[in-house]
């Protein structure tokens, strides 16, 4: 999961710093989502950036594994394609992307899939782990943080 940040990062001319990577269930997204943003309902990630200072840019990624086990099926891709591409879509957010007006989607769709090609190595090893069952989800109520957390 490090490869995919550090990728989607470089992609915004940045470098990751303390980054940690939550998965969890749709109810702690609902809650974060409902505290930090006062929207009510799950999302896929949500991105919470801490600092940028010369680049380096410090935060943290919440990807529910709810909603990336029904996208991933809504997509016919792996879980772990999806994953990565969460990750991705998270880190970039972290970078200062975002995606309200018409051109910063595109330009953030556009880095999305310049990532996801860019990682190809990265992202066959997160499948590789994911089918080995290296990560499973958590059970409701408690939070697995990833690899340099």
């Amino acid at each position: 999961m490090a490869a995919v940040v550090r990728a989607a990062l470089a992609a915004e001319h940045r470098r990751p710093g303390e980054i940690a990577i939550v998965l969890a269930r749709d109810p702690e997204l609902r809650g974060l989502n409902r505290r930090w943003r006062g929207i009510d309902r799950a999302t896929d990630v949500l991105s919470f950036p801490y600092a940028e200072q010369a680049g380096r840019v410090d935060g943290d990624l919440v990807v529910s594994l709810d909603r990336l086990a029904a996208q991933a099926k809504r997509y016919r891709v792996t879980e772990a394609r999806e994953l990565a591409r969460l990750i991705v879509h998270g880190a970039l957010h972290l970078a200062g992307l975002d995606h309200h007006r018409a051109a910063e989607r595109r330009h953030m769709r556009l880095q999305e899939r310049r990532v996801m090609r860019g990682a190809a190595q990265a992202i066959a090893a997160l499948e590789r782990a994911w089918g080995r069952n290296t990560f499973h989800a958590p059970s409701p109520g408690r939070v697995r943080r990833g690899p340099g957390a």
